[in-house]
């Protein structure tokens, strides 16, 4: 059981590593948004949006990139999962970055 403080500190770091990979997501013209983080258990939700919602490797930006920095930066982080903003329609999108069209079929 953690307490308060190490929940918070927990918190503190992995906001600030969000906001750290941020910059990469946003330069192609997508967002990476922090869902929901249990700093017990260790499981961490996310969600690519903006342009990510078009772009083909979205899936390998969430795994071989957001979760595998999350976890070598934050020993306390077992799991990583998340998707891509589904809201957006695939023309506006596209138009927000380089990445191309994937149906959501």
């Amino acid at each position: 059981m953690l307490s308060d403080d190490e929940r918070a500190g927990r918190l503190a770091n992995l906001n600030e590593l969000i906001e750290l990979i941020r910059p990469a997501v946003q330069s192609d013209g997508g967002d990476l948004v922090l869902l929901s983080a249990d700093v017990e258990s260790g499981v961490v939700e996310v969600q690519l949006q903006g342009s990510c919602s078009s772009c083909a490797i979205s899936a390998t930006t969430l795994q071989a990139g957001v979760e595998r920095i999350l976890k070598e930066r934050l020993d306390w982080i077992t799991e990583v999962f998340g998707g891509v903003d589904e809201d957006m329609d695939f023309e506006t999108s596209s138009a927000m970055g380089r990445g191309g069209y994937t149906p959501g079929f």
